[in-house]
C-alpha cells in the first residue's frame, strides 16, 4: 500500500510538472495577457500591439528561462536605479543581471514604466496611438534591442495576428464585451492597475495629459485623478478663474522647464497666444517667457521665432 502511494505521488509530481512546464503558443500568449496590454496602453500611452509583440518576441512566448523563472517577458536588465530583486542570464554577455518580478503583472507595469522615465524614449510618445510601425521602428533606433530585424520581428507579429486592432480599443472593458458577445465567457482582471478609467489618457511631450470633456469642471477632474484644485491650475498656468472649453488640453502632472529635444523652436503664428505654446510643447509658462528673454504677459509678434530649450540669443 504504501509502495502504491509512493507511485502515485511520483505521478502525481510528474504531471504537476509537466502541465508546469506546458509550452504556450504565440496565439495562447496574446490571448492570455492582451488585457493587461490594453490596460497598460490606458495607463502609459504605449500601443497595447507593441507591448504584445514585444513581450511574445522578448520571452518566446511566456517559454523563455527567463520568463518562467523570474516574470520578466522583456528582457530589461537591472540597470543603475533597479533595487527590486535579481536574477543572472546569459545574453549579449554572460551572466547579466535581469529584473526579477513578483508576476507577470509587475513585469508589464515596469516594462511601460521603464519607456516613460527614460529620456531615449521620449519621442515615442508623440507619436499616434496607431502608428506601431513607428514605435517599432523608433524603439530600435533608441537602442531598446541589438538585433538588427528587431523593428521588422515586431511589425510582423503585429500584422500576422492582427494586434493592431488592440491599439483602437479604449478600454479592457471593452476587450470585455467583446469576449463575451463571441466566446460568452470573461477574462479576468485580476490585479491590473489602471487608475485611469474614466477617460483616455494621452501623452504629450511625455506628459500625461486629458482633453476637457462636456460636462467636465475643475472639481470633478481633479477628483477624478485625486488632485488638488490648486494643482490643476499651476500644472496648466491657469487662473483661478479660468473656465474649462471644451477640447481644452490639460495637465494632470507638471509640465517641464523645457519641451522635448527633438521641439528646439516654434514660430509664433497671429492666433496663437504663449499660454497656448506652452501647453502644445509641455513648457511652463514662467520659464517660456525666460527662455526668450521676454516680460511675463509680453506677446510676440507673428513670426517671432520662440525658443523652447535653449535661451534665445541676445538682440
Amino acid at each position: 500500500m504504501l509502495k502504491k502511494t509512493g507511485l502515485l505521488i511520483l505521478f502525481c509530481s510528474l504531471a504537476m510538472a509537466s502541465i508546469a512546464q506546458r509550452v504556450l503558443s504565440r496565439d495562447e500568449y496574446i490571448q492570455k495577457y492582451r488585457k493587461l496590454a490594453i490596460h497598460e496602453m490606458q495607463r502609459a500611452g504605449i500601443p497595447a500591439s507593441i507591448t504584445l509583440a514585444q513581450g511574445c518576441l522578448e520571452s518566446g512566448n511566456g517559454n523563455s528561462e527567463l520568463s518562467r523563472k523570474s516574470n520578466n517577458h522583456f528582457g530589461i536588465k537591472c540597470k543603475r536605479n533597479w533595487t527590486g530583486k535579481r536574477v543572472y542570464h546569459d545574453d549579449d554577455m554572460r551572466n547579466e543581471c535581469f529584473r526579477h518580478y513578483n508576476s507577470v503583472e509587475d513585469s508589464y507595469i515596469d516594462h511601460s514604466d521603464f519607456l516613460v522615465a527614460n529620456p531615449r524614449y521620449a519621442a515615442l510618445f508623440q507619436l499616434d496611438i496607431t502608428d506601431y510601425k513607428g514605435w517599432a521602428r523608433g524603439l530600435k533606433k533608441a537602442g531598446y534591442a541589438t538585433a538588427s530585424h528587431y523593428a521588422e520581428s515586431l511589425i510582423k507579429i503585429i500584422e500576422e495576428y492582427k494586434l493592431y486592432e488592440y491599439d483602437q480599443l479604449l478600454t479592457g472593458d471593452e476587450l470585455d464585451m467583446i469576449t463575451t458577445n463571441n466566446n460568452h465567457q470573461q477574462q479576468s482582471t485580476k490585479n491590473l492597475i489602471n487608475p485611469y478609467q474614466t477617460r483616455k489618457v494621452v501623452f504629450r511631450n511625455g506628459l500625461k495629459s486629458i482633453v476637457v470633456k462636456a460636462g467636465d469642471s475643475p472639481q470633478s477632474i481633479v477628483d477624478e485623478f485625486n488632485m488638488n484644485l490648486w494643482e490643476l491650475y499651476k500644472y496648466n498656468d491657469l487662473p483661478d478663474d479660468h473656465r474649462l472649453q471644451v477640447n481644452e488640453i490639460l495637465y494632470i502632472v507638471p509640465k517641464r522647464n523645457k519641451a522635448l529635444r527633438n521641439f528646439k523652436t516654434h514660430v509664433f503664428q497671429s492666433d496663437e497666444t504663449m499660454h497656448y505654446v506652452s501647453q502644445k510643447y509641455g513648457v511652463r509658462l514662467k520659464k517660456l517667457y525666460r527662455l526668450n528673454r521676454m516680460r511675463l504677459g509680453e506677446r510676440p509678434v507673428a513670426g517671432t521665432v520662440l525658443y523652447l530649450r535653449d535661451k534665445a540669443p541676445r538682440k
